[in-house]
């Protein structure tokens, strides 16, 4: 028996509430005892009935119960959780009527329609009591429901969205690769190095939706360094990522589709190619990670939030789907004639 004692304190608390109101019903049906009195007598009876159902509930099999929000032991179902709540209320009337008179004094001289008015009381409370437990634990065991419904679809949307530019890159990757075997066996060489450990690091990316910033900025140069096998000169880069930064979580493969956007786009229409700066910073509770280039850039005065291809939709897909509409991504026209693209997104896990 899994007792979790929050959820009884909470429980607890609100019995005490809930007695309190029954309380101002009694005293002024009974108005010979004092407020505090009546809810004293309330709160034997209240809690008596409570303590049987809170309780009772772990001794029903958890299959046969709701689960709640917390994934805790929740309440019975169907004709054992009306038989507990029976209970209860029968345990609360006669022994917490007791317990009552132990306390603030007997009952004799209350007439046999006050024990009547009594019970009545003591059932139409523990059943409105109950109900509303039952209620508020079947409304948290939906809402923890639909929240893994959600959960998981994003999941799979996710690595679907990943399955999907993986290939992207890997059949240009190996298009350059076959025609480096017939002309530079060297570079070809080193080209598939850099590609077996960029391979591996996707393999480890791949097993979780997430990952530290710091492996992305590593799976980023090892794509680089494959890149620039293919470029050689034409290609320079930078990474910035400061030591504070590094264990932030991030979905994976974020920022290669930014990078390969600026060389695709920006450099190789170059003939003498240009530099990628990949850089990371804090702006408060935020994290903004900039792709810039010096390639032949944008149309002068471009700011724009949806253009793009292939890579950059599938980007914003991918924050729209881990953060929704607390990320952005802006690609700019720089002064300098490149291309910045940025994107920004809360430093909270994803």
């Amino acid at each position: 028996m899994n007792i979790r004692w929050g959820d009884a304190a909470r429980h607890a608390l609100q019995v005490a509430a809930f007695c309190c109101a029954v309380a101002v019903l009694t005293t002024s049906i009974w108005p010979n005892r004092t407020y505090w009195e009546q809810v004293g007598s309330a709160m034997c009876i209240g809690f008596t009935t409570w303590g049987v159902i809170e309780f009772g509930r772990y001794l029903v099999d958890e299959r046969h119960c709701h689960r709640d929000g917390s994934g805790g032991h929740g309440w019975p179902m169907g004709w054992r959780g009306v038989t507990l709540t029976g209970i209860g209320i029968l345990c609360g009337f006669f022994f917490g009527s007791r317990l009552s008179d132990l306390a603030f004094g007997s009952s004799v001289g209350y007439s046999s329609r006050d024990g009547v008015i009594g019970l009545v009381i003591t059932v139409l409370s523990g059943v409105v009591a109950s109900a509303y437990f039952h209620s508020r634990g079947r409304a948290a065991a939906l809402a923890a429901k639909a929240s893994a419904a959600e959960r998981d679809a994003s999941e799979a949307k996710l690595k679907l969205l990943e399955t999907q530019l993986e290939p992207h890159m890997l059949f240009n990757t190996l298009a350059n690769l076959r025609a480096l075997i017939a002309t530079d066996p060297p570079r070809a060489i080193a080209m598939l190095d850099h590609l077996n450990n960029y391979l591996r690091m996707t393999l480890a990316g791949s097993r979780s939706l997430s990952h530290p910033l710091s492996a992305e900025f590593e799976r980023l140069g090892d794509y680089l360094e494959l890149m620039s096998v293919r470029m050689g000169p034409r290609l320079r880069y930078r990474l910035d990522l400061p030591d504070e930064l590094r264990d932030v979580p991030v979905p994976p493969l974020m920022l290669q589709p930014l990078v390969e956007n600026s060389i695709r786009h920006g450099l190789e229409p170059q003939i003498e190619g240009g530099e990628i700066a990949v850089r990371a910073r804090r702006d408060g509770a935020r994290l903004v990670i900039e792709v810039r280039d010096t390639g032949v850039g944008v149309e002068a005065g471009t700011t724009s939030s949806a253009g793009g291809g292939f890579g950059l939709a599938q980007v914003r897909e991918r924050l729209a789907t881990v953060y929704g509409t607390r990320s952005t991504m802006e690609l700019n026209a720089t002064a300098e004639g490149g291309t910045c693209a940025a994107i920004t997104f809360p430093l909270s896990s994803p």
